[in-house]
């Protein structure tokens, strides 16, 4: 069990790359004249600053993610329930990149975040659990 929370911290990871390398295709038009248009602008100038942003998100809510499942494994005890929920943050997020990157709609991106925030939320649930069980 305890490799299978390992799995979608791995999956969040390559997520993380495939963001830098979505990131470092939208600014060579700029950066390295790579795909640049005939009158020199970047195609890829509105969505740029939409993908470094979701970059950037990644660095923010997940890290409760990992430390959650640093714990969990450290701890020994992962339960389908908490694979669950690792596995939908990882889900989440993918969603978030999508909903973030291809469109401006706020609302649905918070609600897609809100998956992601109660699905960390519950990671800590079962760590804090844990933790009172193995004290008590």
């Amino acid at each position: 069990m305890p490799l299978q929370i390992l799995l979608p911290m791995f999956a969040h990871v390559l997520l993380t790359a495939l963001l830098y390398v979505f990131l470092t295709v939208a600014r060579a038009p700029s950066i390295w004249g790579v795909g640049r248009r005939p009158d020199g602008s970047n195609p890829f100038a509105k969505i740029e600053p939409r993908i470094s942003a979701n970059l950037s998100n990644q660095f923010e809510w997940p890290l409760l993610f990992y430390a959650g499942c640093i714990l969990l494994h450290l701890g020994g005890t992962i339960g389908p329930l908490a694979i669950g929920l690792a596995w939908l943050f990882v889900l989440g997020r993918l969603a978030h990149s999508v909903v973030q990157i291809c469109t401006t709609n706020v609302r649905l991106r918070g609600a897609v975040f809100t998956v992601n925030f109660l699905a960390v939320l519950g990671l800590w649930g079962i760590v804090l659990h844990q933790a009172i069980v193995r004290l008590g």
